[in-house]
């Protein structure tokens, strides 16, 4: 189930295609190989996206059992937080794992959070609960969790119960293997399934995204997370944004339990429409910032063309001094006018964005470097 791995000695540079990114040079390690884990041809990278070099000699890191924090993102959940901290304390204790907890409380109204402190307290290993003041959203409550530890691995974990944390050592033990994201598989019938496949067939489709469900239990390394850019309720594209910067993608099967306790938070209804635009959002902002020109620009050439084919027309019927129709020529002058100025309008657009997608791709090659430099990708 490990991902192929190459070696390189004294590696000098290091291409970023992926994104559009500059080229960053690393300095070559003496007498060392360096075990990359990435693809030269299409720049898959597992380390170096997170600035972190790992070669044979260097001090040996802690495994993932050792060296990861399980984040729990909860809104109004306080039924679930007793039985969700035993569930923990006891898979912590079962499967010898030496992890921490963050809880983080996204504004509840019904003492979530009193209740998950309280819990925290009597946690035999190190836990955290933070809060926001209002309810800002899970891809929010995600990120603070991020913020709040330090670990090198997280696991994403709902506060519902629905996924059991048994299933926390499997995932860890695949990126041991060298895997970056693993994503769980729901197995099994639950509501909001029909939903779920809607996503799943449009982000195989679209991006060719190579894990079968993209919304359920996750992990990944911390750095994943501070790198990739996640908009509100982005949270759900977060493997497929993975997949798009090229990080290795491993999936595994995860029984869904019913809910005990609590209410759903999300409608299935409102979401299909919701979520399926946020996917073509998705789609055009990986696809249109990378080359904008191609889309503007090939889409300006493609309707100016069209306007002087008509305005050619008009020119040669007048000259041939053909009858014009009863509304004269006048509407085919301002249908080729529009078409033209269209035309030019979208190509400045093209110019323009290609010029900030530039810059773009200049400023996350400085902050990647920054990175390298302050260390702060070796999370």
């Amino acid at each position: 189930m490990a991902p192929p791995r190459e070696t390189a000695k004294d590696l000098v540079e290091v291409r970023f295609r992926a994104s559009g990114l500059r080229m960053l040079t690393i300095q070559p390690v003496e007498n060392e190989q360096i075990k990359t884990g990435w693809h030269w041809r299409d720049c898959r990278t597992r380390r170096y996206c997170a600035g972190v070099a790992d070669y044979e000699g260097a001090p040996a890191e802690a495994s993932a059992r050792r060296n990861f924090a399980v984040i729990i993102p909860a809104f109004n959940e306080r039924e679930n937080v007793a039985p969700l901290f035993r569930a923990l304390a006891l898979a912590f204790e079962t499967h010898d794992l030496a992890g921490e907890l963050v809880f983080v409380d996204d504004g509840s109204t019904d003492g979530t959070f009193e209740a998950a402190e309280a819990e925290a307290r009597q946690f035999a290993g190190p836990a955290t609960v933070v809060r926001h003041g209002r309810n800002l959203g899970k891809t929010e409550a995600i990120l603070r969790g991020v913020q709040a530890t330090t670990r090198r691995f997280v696991v994403l974990l709902d506060a519902d119960l629905q996924y059991a944390p048994d299933d926390i050592p499997r995932f860890l033990d695949l990126l041991d293997q060298g895997w970056d994201v693993v994503a769980g598989r729901k197995v099994g019938a639950y509501a909001k399934q029909a939903v779920s496949g809607i996503y799943n067939w449009l982000a195989i489709r679209l991006f060719g995204v190579t894990v079968r469900d993209g919304n359920s239990m996750k992990a990944c390394r911390r750095a994943l997370l501070l790198e990739i850019p996640l908009r509100h309720n982005w949270h759900r594209f977060f493997v497929v944004l993975a997949h798009m910067r090229g990080y290795r993608l491993a999936e595994i099967d995860v029984a869904l339990h019913p809910r005990v306790a609590g209410v759903a938070k999300f409608d299935s209804r409102g979401r299909i429409l919701g979520g399926v635009g946020d996917l073509i959002v998705v789609w055009l902002a990986l696809r249109v910032s990378t080359k904008p020109m191609h889309v503007f620009g090939g889409i300006g050439l493609v309707t100016f063309g069209v306007g002087a084919v008509v305005g050619l027309i008009t020119l040669a019927l007048r000259a041939a001094n053909v009858l014009p129709p009863p509304i004269g020529y006048r509407p085919l002058v301002g249908l080729a006018a529009l078409l033209l100025l269209v035309g030019i309008t979208l190509f400045a657009m093209g110019i323009i964005a290609e010029l900030v997608a530039i810059l773009h791709a200049e400023i996350e090659s400085l902050r990647r470097e920054l990175r390298i430099r302050t260390g702060a990708g070796a999370s």
